[in-house]
């Protein structure tokens, strides 16, 4: 009897043993594969859907990489709104997104980053960073556009560039629409890995300037709690837009007139902080 629960004994822990063994390897596989092949899973770009021409202006990032961008000048503005688009789509996709900005009487400065449209590259985090590091140096630069004056717009994916570029730079406003907390907190609500892409929550407490969240409560893509979560954590002073039953893609057309009633608000708001 003693020799049975002695062997019962051994073998039973060697198989938990082998059981952590094999979950710690999973774990590692897992984190690995996520690591390398994070942004070719985030990044969905399509072929472009427009040709250069006159209108596109070409910019060159620090390393040479050529960029596609547009600029849509309103005599009338007071202030430049600096786009940067979702996924799966470029500046052809959402022309008539940034002529709606322009009528409601900002400039509008957005291009493609790499792997978007005409835009040279491959896209990852670090050069999402890089390209909107280049669109504003040629506003401030090239343009000659006080950083004060200049409102950066990140909707969805674009999001990350956008509160990168506020925690790091003077801008004049930030506003974020249909963005996540993080990138991989969009897939797993709690947080696996010891790194994640675009950390949003994190750099949004470090924004200095106000803060406008617009977000779809039936989202289907990005979860109506993270735009929550990024306005409870963003500093004032600080406007939302909470839109029912728009989701991820139709959010300005159901909210209808409130979706530029905000948008001038909050101008309102950026004028009177300046």
């Amino acid at each position: 009897m003693a020799k049975k629960r002695l062997k019962k004994l051994l073998f039973g822990d060697f198989t938990w043993k082998r059981l952590i063994s094999s979950l710690v390897f999973i774990y590692i596989f897992f984190a690995v594969y996520v690591f390398f092949g994070a942004d070719s899973m985030i990044f969905l770009p399509q072929p472009s859907s427009y040709q250069d021409t006159n209108e596109i202006i070409k910019l060159t990032s620090a390393d040479g990489t050529k960029l596609s961008a547009i600029y849509l000048f309103n005599p009338q503005a007071k202030n430049t709104i600096l786009y940067v688009h979702g996924n799966a789509e470029d500046l052809g996709d959402i022309k008539f997104v940034l002529e709606k900005l322009r009528n409601l009487g900002f400039s509008v400065f957005a291009y493609d980053y790499r792997g978007y449209g005409t835009s040279e590259g491959k896209p990852t985090e670090k050069n999402a960073y890089q390209d909107i590091d280049t669109a504003y140096n040629y506003l401030t630069q090239q343009l000659k556009i006080s950083p004060q004056q200049i409102i950066v717009f990140g909707r969805s994916v674009g999001g990350g560039s956008a509160v990168d570029l506020a925690a790091r730079k003077p801008v004049a406003g930030l506003i974020l629409e249909s963005t996540f907390i993080s990138a991989f907190r969009v897939v797993v609500p709690l947080r696996i890995l010891p790194f994640d892409k675009f950390a949003n929550l994190d750099k949004i407490k470090r924004v200095n300037c106000p803060v406008l969240v617009i977000h779809g409560k039936a989202d289907n893509i990005i979860p109506f709690a993270h735009g929550k979560t990024l306005f409870a954590a963003a500093p004032s002073p600080k406007l939302s837009l909470w839109v029912d039953g728009a989701n991820h893609n139709n959010l300005a057309w159901v909210a209808g007139n409130k979706y530029d009633e905000i948008l001038q608000e909050f101008e309102q708001l950026v004028n009177k902080n300046r």
